[in-house]
Order: structure tokens, then sequence, then C-alpha cells
């Protein structure tokens, strides 16, 4: 992993650059978590990648690196209600736009989101996570962050099985949902969920 990726060399390599990645876009249930990373120029670490690549022990070791190492970080925690509300594209780019609003950078990198009311020069990277240190560290912030939240929501609801599937609408979640029925962690705006509230109503 290379602490500038090579797609992005026309940058002053002075100056520091913030990464951003989110965890959670997908799930029926829990909240969506961005973060933002900014190391200072010539800072590497070969451990930090795509936190999909990383066992949940590498993560949680890698956290308290990153966290302890980072020149600048945020972590954002937003609410199911919130992404019902404004839908998940539109959440998560309003959270990445105030990360990066907040960093003390000049170069914004994000992983696959537009930010185009940024007053600052910033990226879109396809697979930023896999391209870049400050994005992949991100990820692992936004993953570690997120997946501790379901942990706790799995001792509240232990049926639900949400320390395993995280959220996502596999088919023992699906089960559970018909079986107990629709908590407030659940995503109103999502189909699985919509569609066992439709049911309800009839």
């Amino acid at each position: 992993m290379l602490d500038r990726p090579i797609d992005f060399d026309h940058w002053d390599l002075h100056q520091d650059v913030l990464g951003i990645d989110e965890a959670g876009r997908g799930p029926i249930a829990g909240p969506l978590v961005v973060a933002g990373v900014c190391f200072e120029k010539g800072f590497t670490n070969e451990m930090i990648d795509d936190s999909k690549k990383l066992t949940e022990k590498k993560r949680e070791a890698l956290f308290s690196l990153i966290t302890n190492e980072a020149l600048w970080y945020q972590i954002l925690v937003i609410e199911e209600k919130i992404i019902d509300k404004k839908n998940i594209y539109r959440t998560t780019q309003e959270a990445m736009l105030e990360i990066a609003h907040n960093a003390p950078v000049d170069i914004v990198l994000s992983d696959a989101m537009p930010l185009p009311s940024l007053d600052k020069e910033w990226e879109l990277v396809i697979k930023g996570d896999q391209k870049s240190l400050s994005i992949a560290a991100a990820s692992i912030l936004a993953k570690v962050t997120r997946d501790r939240y379901m942990k706790k929501l799995d001792e509240l609801y232990p049926m639900y099985g949400f320390s395993k599937h995280k959220g996502y609408p596999t088919k023992a979640h699906i089960e559970a949902l018909n079986t107990y029925g629709v908590l407030d962690c659940h995503r109103r705006s999502y189909g699985p969920v919509q569609k066992m509230l439709e049911i309800k109503l009839f």
C-alpha cells in the first residue's frame, strides 16, 4: 500500500490528504458510519488495507494504530431515521462533506462519492480503499465502529443475530424479521422492512 496513490501523483506531495469512506450503506438495520483520516506526510504502514480484506482481529488492532497515528480523524454515526428521511446516498454524501469541511487539509479523496459543493480540491476514487492509504484507514475506522455498534444491538436483541450478519438482509435476518417483527433499528425505507410493514397494515 502506497502512502500516496500513483493515480494522484500530480498533487503536491507536501500537502496532507484526507481519505473518506463509509460502512453500512447496504444493511437493512443499524446506522451508517462515515470516517475520515489524514496522516502526516510520509506516513506509511503496510498492514493498513481495505477493511474487507482484513480479519476482525487485524481491523481491531489497526483501529487503535490509526487513531493513535493519524494527524486527524473523525467518525460520524448516522441513525436509521435520518437514512429513511434523506435516502442513503444523500446521507452518505452529506456526512462525507461534513468531515471534509472539518478536516485541516486542502485535498480530499472520497471512496466513489462525488463532493461537488466542497470548497477544497477533491477526487472521487473508484475502489479507493484499495488505492489510497488514507481511504483504507477510513474504511477500517468505519467498519470497526459499525461492527461494535451491531454487537451491542445483538446483546439487546439476540434473536435477530446482528453480530453475525451486521444488519445485512441475509436469509437468517429476513427469517428473524418475519418471526419477531421490525425494530427501531431497522431502516423502514429499505425493501424487506418496507414489505414487512405493509403486511402488518393489511
